[in-house]
């Protein structure tokens, strides 16, 4: 099954419900770039209908997102990807949409950067979260411009460091999530209607525009920077090679300092 996108919509066509399905050669829903392509112009389509009040955005199946593809993470393939990846999110964050994320199950990675875009996030009671990337011995460009505004530098760095996972409960008490429910489809639903729907959905544009506009600005100034360090120093370093190959290997990594400690005077 190839990677599909399906638009719903709701209340009267003024939700729309966004779902990405990575299918069985994604397991997860890994974002790759054929996914990402899909989902951009779905989004672009209810952006573009001017009664559409509210996107919800949410992944198929079990979980929300494993996140961004590691096999694109490779040397000679990660260029192309990071370029592709962070333009999506250049451009997300310049569209003016109300965006709710509907987060079940795993939501790691790019899949969190990816509900981080949206304005609000309301997680399933089961869901984890986080930013797994250091453990593959890389960081989340992304992800260090957005957690820090959203929950703070010192609780984005404990994710950011560790590349640990909390649970919907930690999420909520760090405000990365703003609700918790056992059904959470339901539950954005619910908010809908009761702050959404009886809103303009022209003014509502202009507020969503205004909200995220110091988040588009700081993926327009900066983001550039984290790339060119990720690109030109950080995957100069044996270490992050490492860090890819093990994990698309499965087996643990041996990172520099290890292997010098294990060598053999």
């Amino acid at each position: 099954m190839s990677c599909a996108v399906r638009t719903i919509r709701e209340e009267g066509g003024t939700l729309a419900r966004v779902v990405f399905d990575g299918g069985a050669e994604r397991k997860g829903n890994v974002l790759d770039r054929p996914l990402l392509a899909a989902l951009r112009g779905a989004l672009t389509e209810t952006a573009a209908d001017p009664g559409v009040k509210a996107t919800l955005i949410e992944g198929a199946g079990s979980h929300f997102s494993f996140g961004a593809s590691v096999e694109e993470h490779r040397r000679e393939r990660v260029r192309d990807f990071l370029a592709a990846f962070h333009d999506f999110f250049r451009w997300m964050a310049k569209m003016p949409q109300l965006r709710i994320a509907v987060v079940r199950g795993q939501c790691l990675g790019g899949g969190l950067e990816l509900a981080l875009a949206c304005q609000r996030i309301v997680a399933a009671t089961d869901a984890k979260l986080g930013q797994p990337e250091i453990k593959l011995a890389v960081f989340a460009p992304i992800a260090s411009l957005l957690l820090p505004p959203r929950i703070g530098q010192a609780a984005a760095d404990d994710l950011l460091l560790t590349g640990r996972s909390v649970s919907a409960d930690e999420a909520a008490r760090l405000r990365l999530v703003d609700e918790v429910a056992a059904d959470p489809l339901e539950a954005a639903r619910a908010w809908f209607r009761a702050h959404v729907r009886p809103l303009s959905a022209s003014s509502l544009r202009f507020a969503a525009g205004a909200a995220h506009a110091s988040l588009a600005a700081t993926l327009r100034d900066r983001l550039d920077t984290l790339e060119r360090l990720y690109l030109d120093q950080l995957m100069a370093t044996p270490d992050a090679i490492e860090g890819i190959d093990a994990f698309l290997e499965r087996r643990p990594p041996r990172f520099a300092a290890e292997a010098q400690r294990g060598a053999t005077p």
